[in-house]
């Protein structure tokens, strides 16, 4: 037998096939995230917004037209105007407020020591009015520069006001000037040294064209001014009411019309208060009269007033209108409602039967979504059709019928859907302010829906 005859008698061994553990668990796995990730892509997806705190304020900026009680001066005789009232500053009948003289009067503009040194609180006023000053600028309106100048030089005209004040009690008592004529006031009111040649308007004679700023011009006073017999030289408010007509559009006027009074933001000192609204009559345009009674000398030297109108300004929990939805309710007197079972839970006593058909009472827990004065809203869901609710130590009964709708979000502080009910204060394009403090509604740091309407009651939400 050759080598070769040998060699093909060898019959080869099989290894016998066995299972791989290891492939196994990986295909499960495998499988396992396969699923997760296709129910995941095809499960409904809830963004999830935290409600925080905040504010809605809306407001209509417009300028308005000063209306007041104003009576100009004119001089008797010819001659150089010199005042010794601070501009803006409260007479009494008989104060002196300027002298005419046939000759400019040599005023030395001096201050002690201690008068140089201005207080922290008139440092603060001064700054107040550089700041307003530049927050308004406009390149197209310099008249705004010349206004700064006048209110700081009267803001810092007290300080050489007592000065003139010697200094003319020293001419009076040396006879410098013999034809000195000194002038008093005739009424009690504010000192203006300003005309503008509205002084005598009222709300009742304005116009349209009027109300637009367009180029109004106001003259200013200064001491040494040389005046013609009738010539106006100085005007006095005798009166703290005022008013500021506004024109104003159709849909502001019906928001404006069921409310008596409106807050107002004044944009020259950033300061706000309110204004009895009242329309006037046989006006092409809207216009709208803001009446005060006070903060008169604020803005004594303003003709026009750039101002807003806040029509809304509510504060509470602020949410995005897409996380709003709708769900409806029971309502039941608030007579049935009792507690029972194991806990002190609410709940209501229900008709119903056994397993043997026999009518039985007994209690059923329910959660309250909303309370009003005489009525609960329950949920719908945990009761049959028509069921039969039994007041407590009573024979009395009620038949669940009457639905009603609630506003509200879906809060998933627990990981699924809760409806909470929510109380609409006021709104923007995108956000509600809602009430804050309901027993019944959300809290601040709360967890909402983002889209009320792509969740349901109960859903979890991981």
């Amino acid at each position: 037998m050759t080598k070769k005859e040998q060699k093909s008698n060898v019959i080869p061994y099989q290894k016998r096939k066995s299972i791989n553990i290891g492939i196994i668990i990986f295909g499960i796995i495998f499988v396992y995230l396969v699923a997760t990730i296709v129910l995941y892509l095809a499960a409904p997806h809830v963004t999830v917004y935290e409600v925080r705190q905040g504010s809605i304020l809306k407001d209509n900026a417009y300028t308005g037209l000063a209306v007041r009680s104003e009576t100009i001066v004119y001089a008797e005789e010819a001659g150089y105007a010199n005042y010794y009232v601070e501009n803006n500053h409260k007479v009494r009948v008989g104060t002196n407020v300027y002298s005419i003289s046939n000759q400019k009067l040599d005023f030395q503009d001096t201050i002690s020591e201690e008068q140089e040194i201005l207080t922290n609180e008139e440092m603060r006023i001064l700054l107040l009015k550089i700041q307003s000053y530049n927050a308004q600028f406009r390149e197209n309106d310099f008249t705004t520069t010349y206004q700064l100048k006048s209110d700081l030089e009267n803001s810092l005209g007290k300080y050489t006001s007592h000065s003139k004040q010697d200094q003319l009690q020293s001419i009076l008592t040396t006879g410098t000037y013999s034809d000195l004529l000194l002038k008093a006031a005739t009424q009690d009111g504010v000192i203006v040294y300003s005309v503008d040649g509205m002084e005598a308007l009222t709300a009742e004679s304005v116009t349209l064209k009027q109300l637009k700023k367009g180029d109004y011009k106001k003259t200013t006073f200064s001491n040494n001014r040389q005046v013609a017999a009738g010539d106006p030289v100085y005007k006095i408010v005798n009166d703290d009411k005022w008013q500021l007509l506004i024109e104003v559009s159709e849909e502001t006027k019906k928001l404006l019309t069921d409310k008596g009074s409106v807050k107002v933001h004044f944009k020259k000192d950033n300061q706000e208060t309110y204004g009895k609204i009242s329309f006037l009559e046989n006006m092409e345009q809207p216009v709208v009269c803001l009446s005060f009674n006070h903060s008169m000398v604020r803005y004594i030297n303003e003709r026009y007033l750039d101002v807003e109108l806040i029509l809304e300004d509510e504060t509470g929990l602020k949410i995005p209108k897409s996380s709003k939805t709708t769900k409806e309710f029971y309502v039941v007197p608030k007579s049935f409602l009792t507690q029972g079972g194991n806990s002190s839970s609410d709940g209501v006593m229900i008709h119903t039967k056994d397993e043997d058909g026999n009518a039985i009472t007994r209690f059923l827990q329910t959660t309250v979504y909303y309370e009003e004065e005489e009525s609960v809203y329950l949920d719908p869901n945990v009761f049959g059709k028509s069921t039969i609710l039994l007041k407590p130590d009573s024979t009395e009964t009620f038949t669940l019928n009457e639905k009603r709708a609630l506003n509200g979000v879906y809060c998933i502080n627990k990981g699924y859907a809760v409806f909470k009910q929510i109380q609409i204060l006021c709104e923007s394009d995108e956000y509600f302010i809602v009430e804050e403090g309901n027993d019944f509604g959300l809290s601040n740091y709360d967890h909402i829906a983002l889209e009320g309407k792509s969740i349901q009651e109960n859903d979890v939400v991981f």
